[in-house]
C-alpha cells in the first residue's frame, strides 16, 4: 500500500472547513492561530467514510473516518496544526497535504479515551514521503468494518511492515503504534548519545558513553526485530 487511496465517489464531501471553527473547538491560542495563517492555505473536508457512504458497519471506536485535504502555503506544516484539527473533529482523521505539485499523507492513531469517552487519545503522526500529485493511488483496502478499514489506512503510513513469525498473530494496531513510537524514541536516544560521544574528549568517559550507545542500539534492534530490516543509526 502507498498510503494514498482511491476513495469512492459515494463518500465525497468536498466542503471547506473555516479555520475559525478549528480555533473554537481546539481552544487555539495566538501562536497556534499564527501557524494556521502562515502555513495553511485552506482545509477541505474531502471524504466522509461512513456506513451510509461506503457500506461498512461502524465499530465502537470508529463510527466514521474523515479525509481532509490541506493545501499548504510553503510546503511546511507544524504537527500542532494537525493535532488541533484532530482535537476539534471527534472522528479518526486522515490528512492529505499538498504543495508545489506534490502530496503526502499523514495521520495519527486516534481512539476514544478509556477514562473519558468524550475525549480522544492521539498518537504521534505517521506520514508518507512526498510524491507527485499524479502518482497512482491504491484501491481502498478490503475490510469487514470501519475499524478494520481505519487500521489498514494507518498501516499504509507506517514505515515498519509487520512480519509475524510462523504461528504468531499479527500485531494489532495499538501494539504496532506503541512499537513505532518506542522505535522513534529510542532512535532519538541513540542520536543524543552519539552527539554526547562526539563532544566528549576524556577517554574513560568515552568508554562509558560507548557502552551506553551499544545498549541503546541493541534495544533499537530488539524493537525493530519483528519487522522488515531497518538500518540502525551508525556510529
Amino acid at each position: 500500500m502507498t498510503g494514498f487511496f482511491d476513495y469512492p465517489k459515494s463518500a465525497a464531501f468536498g466542503r471547506v472547513l473555516p479555520k475559525n471553527k478549528i480555533y473554537e473547538h481546539a481552544g487555539a491560542n495566538t501562536a497556534l492561530k499564527e501557524l494556521f495563517v502562515r502555513e495553511v492555505d485552506q482545509i477541505v473536508w474531502r471524504y466522509k467514510l461512513a456506513p451510509e457512504t461506503i457500506n461498512l458497519s461502524a465499530t465502537k471506536s470508529v463510527a466514521e473516518i474523515q479525509v481532509f485535504d490541506i493545501p499548504l502555503k510553503t510546503g511546511k506544516l507544524d504537527e500542532a496544526v494537525l493535532r488541533a484539527i484532530d482535537k476539534a473533529i471527534p472522528f479518526p482523521l486522515i490528512f492529505e497535504l499538498s504543495h508545489g505539485g506534490k502530496r503526502r499523507a499523514m495521520a495519527a492513531y486516534k481512539r476514544p479515551s478509556e477514562a473519558d469517552s468524550a475525549k480522544w487519545v492521539i498518537s504521534e503522526y505517521f506520514a508518507t514521503d512526498w510524491v507527485a500529485d499524479t502518482a497512482a493511488r491504491s484501491p481502498l483496502p478490503v475490510a469487514l468494518n470501519l475499524g478494520g478499514l481505519y487500521d489498514a489506512l494507518l498501516s499504509g503510513l507506517m514505515p515498519q511492515q509487520v512480519q509475524s513469525a510462523p504461528g504468531q498473530d499479527a500485531e494489532d494496531i495499538q501494539t504496532r503504534v506503541d512499537r513505532m513510537e518506542a522505535i522513534r524514541a529510542k532512535t532519538r536516544d541513540v542520536e543524543r548519545i552519539k552527539a554526547r560521544l562526539g563532544r566528549e574528549k576524556q577517554f574513560n568517559k568515552r568508554v562509558a558513553i560507548n557502552a551506553e550507545l551499544r545498549a541503546a542500539k541493541l534495544e533499537l534492534e530488539r524493537l525493530t526485530g519483528a519487522t522488515a530490516p531497518m538500518t540502525a543509526p551508525s556510529e
